[in-house]
């Protein structure tokens, strides 16, 4: 998989607890509330749909605490939107930091340092989710749908993830080809199936690799995949599937899973 020409670069989120608020694109939302009064205005002046700006502003309001976006009904300019006190705070608050980020970014960059791998990779490794298999990847293609966009993510190894997420997550996340993402999958959505025994699968997702540990629970077991070409994969099966497989260290398999068990994230 070709590595993609990395820079030295960041951004700011705001988080509340262990909740992510978000970043530039919803201060700026707020930002563009406070200049036109209207959220359609603004949601079309952010590159935001109208749905997806009240969702924004649903979430901020919810993990602020108290509302930060006051909407007016009727009227015969048909209602508007304004900021609270509290929301001018927060708008001026990020962009102070904004400003600080940017002047400290600098500062690394003119020091010469070649450092933009390094934190790159830091961004990556402290990722914290639920979910067991992390897969970075580039995006290769993608199919639009009316609701519903086919991503394909190329991971280590030449193989292909397909994901299967909504249009609007597509936009959110600024997907295209050659953008570099993370394929997120439980392991319990991960099937263990053993190649040419003849079987058809429909999932669209089967990863080639080589078994590398089963590791035995009480009514469980999790099977530890090593991928053709580079990486892991963990899936959790039933005593009974593992047995009836006769999965051993060594043995080649498959991990299977469906496109709509892929999460896509990407790097802010």
């Amino acid at each position: 998989m070709a590595t993609p020409a990395l820079e030295l670069d960041g951004s700011i989120w705001l988080r509340a607890g262990t909740q992510t608020w978000g970043g530039k694109n919803r201060i700026d939302l707020l930002t563009q509330i406070d200049a036109t009064g209207s959220i359609s205005a603004a949601a079309r002046a952010v590159g935001m749909s109208y749905k997806g700006a009240w969702d924004a502003i649903d979430a901020m309001n919810n993990l602020a605490g108290e509302p930060l976006v006051l909407r007016a009904t009727g009227g015969k300019g048909g209602g508007g939107a304004r900021l609270t006190d509290r929301a001018h705070k927060l708008v001026a608050t990020f962009q102070a930091l904004e400003t600080e980020h940017r002047r400290v970014m600098a500062h690394l960059a003119q020091a010469g340092l070649d450092a933009a791998g390094d934190l790159n990779l830091m961004r990556r490794i402290m990722l914290k989710t639920s979910a067991r298999n992390k897969l970075l990847g580039i995006v290769s293609a993608i199919r639009t749908g009316a609701v519903n966009d086919e991503i394909r993510l190329r991971i280590a190894g030449g193989h292909e993830i397909v994901a299967t997420i909504t249009r609007e997550s597509t936009v959110e996340l600024a997907l295209e080809v050659g953008t570099e993402a993370i394929a997120l999958v439980k392991a319990p959505s991960v099937l263990i199936a053993l190649p040419g025994d003849g079987m058809r699968l429909s999932a669209g997702n089967q990863l080639p690799g080589v078994v590398a540990q089963v590791r035995t629970g009480a009514v469980n077991s999790e099977v530890i995949l090593d991928l053709d070409g580079g990486g892991t994969i963990a899936a959790i099966v039933t005593q009974d599937s593992a047995q009836a497989l006769q999965l051993a260290p060594g043995m080649p398999a498959l991990a299977v899973f469906n496109a709509s068990s892929v999460i896509l994230g990407v790097v802010a």
